[in-house]
């Protein structure tokens, strides 16, 4: 099989592919963890990216484990099977070029609005002739939740984010449940918001939502959205078998 990596800010995810088919998916939280995985498993191809660290240095470390015989890492110089639009190419996360790439191929010739939920909030365009036109960037809930302890001296840190089924209410009654309030129910109006202002431009959008926090706000936001956890994986799988074709 072909394995991708998505290596993020927190983790390290991977997915296991047959062709277009995503068999196997796992986290890691450090890279020895993932080379003793590599070695259990040795996969044919292997398509890296990441937010987090330069291209030679995930070189370096990804030509440790196997010598880097079959490894692909995702630059701004790599071919990509979508249209980039962006004025800044080079500074544009691998992460948000990989999920555009997923988007446009399980929803071709359709306006897409891509939203990730993770370390920060991405909201990407990518328009129906398969152009990533850009988006925007603001902080996830986590980094909220950081920012109002860290620049407030009284505010305490919040390391546990409650589930769906204790979802804060508007009107908090105590200053943890203030906190939570204002970063759950402030995320969730935004996110509302972005869509609405897409929506308003575009009658056929597809709205995709993806990322570590996804699931915790997929019931909050307007019905027709589709959940695509795995989106980035599946946009490096395409990304790889686009280079690999003869």
């Amino acid at each position: 099989m072909n394995l991708v990596i998505d290596w993020g800010n927190t983790r390290i995810k991977a997915g296991w592919f047959e062709g277009n088919t995503l068999v196997e998916t796992a986290r890691y939280v450090s890279a020895e963890a993932l080379g003793d995985a590599l070695v259990k498993s040795p996969p044919r191809y292997v398509m890296a990216s990441s937010t987090s660290r330069p291209a030679d240095e995930l070189r370096t470390l990804l030509n440790a484990f196997d010598g880097g015989a079959n490894w692909l890492l995702l630059t701004p110089d790599l071919p990509i099977p979508i249209r980039n639009a962006y004025e800044t190419p080079r500074t544009l996360g691998a992460d948000r070029l990989a999920a555009a790439v997923g988007a446009v191929h399980l929803f071709p010739a359709q306006n897409c609005l891509i939203l990730d939920l993770g370390t920060c909030i991405t909201a990407d365009f990518v328009s129906a002739d398969g152009t990533f036109q850009g988006g925007l960037i603001s902080p996830g809930l986590r980094m909220r939740l950081q920012a109002m302890h860290t620049f407030t001296a009284r505010l305490p840190l919040l390391d546990n984010v409650p589930g769906t089924e204790a979802w804060p209410l508007l009107t908090a009654r105590n200053t943890r449940e203030a906190m939570l309030s204002g970063a759950m129910n402030g995320m969730t109006l935004e996110l509302a918001g972005i869509i609405e202002e897409y929506t308003n431009c575009y009658e056929d959008l597809r709205v995709i939502l993806c990322g570590g926090d996804g699931p915790l706000f997929i019931n909050r936001l307007k019905p027709g959205i589709f959940a695509v956890p795995e989106l980035v994986l599946q946009g490096l799988n395409r990304i790889m078998l686009t280079n690999l074709q003869p």
